[in-house]
């Protein structure tokens, strides 16, 4: 039996706390910074000896994960501890001078889901660059990739098409961990003014790039958002979520299987889940279903589509089945608009770090040659982060 995989917050425990000892410590977390006895961050940091926790910054979500997604999150004061809490995703995204005034270490303690429009990466960055220009230390706590560290589809998100769906010039799935991703940031120059952050990042004991389900891994699973409640939900946010910013098709947000469904009002599921069956992608399977979402696309209408089956997470190319869908509603229904106003052309192409993604299929690209040219960057960016790695 594999020992059982320890996040960084558990190291550093083991570690006594002793790169904190005597510091006033601003914490950048959420609900997934967690023991596996469910014991917060905040509520570790809170009571470590020696440690003085003097600010909390929360994400998209917020410290305690109690907002929707993209609303802005507000600056309170945390009523467990009284201390005060910081919106990293409203009037600004990155700490301020006001802030940070009075810390002498930044500390990161986030769960990722290995896709690169997932915000938690952006925060990171956006931390970094703040500890960078005020001069303070940043350590992250590190934690698995649930998606392991072998997947990488995609290319690099292009220089015209940054935005904190897609910061850097990685692929859209880079099978990094937060760490190791904070490693590669500081050594690529990828800083404003190609500025380095004074970084220290705490590993995972017993940690490898092979994907291993998570419940393998030992730790709970707290949902990274609303809409990623399961272990498995990352699996399905990366075949799904590229072609749910399009208002054409539901992928189960609003419904009780976010990410794991797709269809639309007027679809036939038999003939959907037939044409998906007939282009033979590994390890997926697809039922055909009928449902009618509570709330966010096509709220209260009937949609006929697919549950998506994943039979073989690993031999699965999770992302292509964006492609390969758009491309199988195009067959059935020629009509159907995907790219109906300015708004989903400029979040889908934000999403794919591209334009060449939307335009390829605008002319009539098939799902196969999408997938090709969504992977073109792909070796480029495998060469690229190998410095950066931290485990085996």
């Amino acid at each position: 039996m594999l020992p059982r995989i320890q996040t960084g917050l558990e190291v550093l425990i083991a570690r006594k706390f002793a790169p904190l000892q005597g510091l006033r410590v601003g914490l950048v977390t959420n609900p997934t910074g967690v023991l596996p006895d469910l014991r917060s961050t905040i509520e570790v940091l809170a009571g470590a000896p020696g440690v003085r926790l003097r600010a909390l910054f929360g994400p998209e979500h917020g410290v305690r994960g109690d907002v929707p997604a993209g609303k802005y999150v507000a600056t309170a004061k945390d009523p467990a501890t009284g201390v005060p809490v910081y919106s990293l995703y409203g009037r600004t995204t990155r700490p301020t001078a006001a802030m940070l005034r009075g810390l002498d270490m930044l500390v990161f303690d986030i769960q990722d889901i290995g896709s690169r429009s997932y915000t938690y990466l952006s925060t990171l960055g956006n931390v970094m660059e703040a500890a960078a220009a005020h001069k303070i230390p940043l350590m992250v706590l590190d934690r698995p990739n649930p998606l392991g560290g072998e997947r990488v589809e995609g290319s690099p998100a292009e220089a015209g098409f940054r935005s904190f769906v897609g910061k850097y010039p990685i692929t859209y799935l880079h099978g990094m961990t937060l760490g190791e991703l904070a490693r590669m940031i500081n050594g690529r120059g990828w800083l404003p003014g190609g500025r380095k952050c004074d970084l220290t990042v705490i590993p995972c004991a017993n940690l490898t790039r092979a994907p291993i389900p998570w419940a393998a891994t030992g730790l709970p699973w707290v949902p990274t958002s609303p809409h990623v409640p399961h272990p498995h939900t990352p699996h399905f946010y990366a075949a799904t979520g590229i072609v749910g910013e399009l208002p054409t098709l539901s992928i189960g947000v609003g419904y009780t299987l976010p990410f794991e469904l797709a269809g639309a009002p007027g679809l036939s599921a038999h003939y959907l889940a037939r044409e998906m069956a007939r282009r033979n992608l590994p390890g997926f399977d697809f039922r055909p279903m009928t449902w009618t979402p509570f709330y966010a696309v096509h709220r209260g209408r009937s949609c006929g589509g697919v549950q998506v089956h994943l039979t073989d997470p690993q031999r699965a190319p999770l992302t292509r089945f964006n492609f390969e869908v758009m491309d199988a509603v195009r067959r059935l229904d020629a009509s159907r608009a995907f790219f109906a106003s300015d708004a989903s052309v400029k979040m889908f192409d934000l999403v794919c770090g591209t334009n060449r993604i939307r335009k390829a299929f605008q002319a009539g690209a098939s799902g196969p040659r999408l997938w090709e040219i969504w992977n073109e960057g792909r070796t480029g960016f495998l060469a690229a982060r190998r410095p950066y790695l931290l485990y085996a």
